[in-house]
């Protein structure tokens, strides 16, 4: 019995991109207590490739494989999102600026964690904010509404915007935001033109 070559694309980049998606997911894993450089890029690459996998490939995924794929591609996207955007902001800021717990920033202490008088937080609840950025972003890709990134974007610039004062939450804001939705972004182009 031979298989079609529609069947045989379909099947092999079926498990490309599952075996795809798990190795960038094992990848974030690891990276998420203490990002570092060299996993991330791997799983970037990785991803990246997938996505150029699927935007070649001329046909869709099983939906049983799609929805296995769509699952893994939102966690990816949302889970990943965390250590890229932490490193990113790590190598953007050269360590200057200190970070608190729920991903906010200490702004004018000597050390790390420990505020001075006249320092204050700015940016409190980033980590959880960044979830939900990133997991409304992946959604509203794999939806095919791309249109409410710029509802995201909008609703988080207007609730962050009185503590945008100084130049350390603004660059912070910036890039932390551009890592993040440009990681969702990856993760939900993926997953939208592997199902679709």
């Amino acid at each position: 019995m031979l298989l079609s070559p529609d069947v045989l694309i379909a099947t092999v980049t079926s498990i490309f991109l599952f075996l795809a998606l798990c190795g960038v997911l094992v990848l974030i894993v690891v990276s998420m207590r203490r990002p570092t450089t060299l996993p991330l890029l791997i799983a970037t690459g990785i991803l990246i490739l997938a996505l150029i996998v699927v935007a070649v490939s001329p046909t869709n995924v099983p939906t049983i494989v799609g929805i296995i794929l769509a699952l893994l591609g939102v966690t990816i996207g949302v889970l990943g999102g965390n250590p890229v955007t932490r490193r990113v902001l790590e190598i953007a800021t050269h360590g200057r600026v200190h970070e608190t717990e729920d991903g906010g920033i200490i702004v004018g202490a000597a050390e790390p964690g420990s505020p001075e008088p006249g320092t204050t937080a700015v940016l409190r609840g980033g980590t959880t904010i960044g979830y939900l950025e990133r997991l409304g972003t992946v959604v509203a890709l794999v939806a095919g509404f791309p249109e409410a990134l710029a509802v995201i974007v909008a609703i988080k610039g207007v609730g962050r915007f009185s503590e945008l004062a100084g130049a350390e939450a603004r660059e912070r804001f910036i890039i932390g935001t551009l890592a993040s939705l440009l990681w969702a972004c990856a993760a939900g182009a993926l997953i939208r033109l592997a199902i679709w």
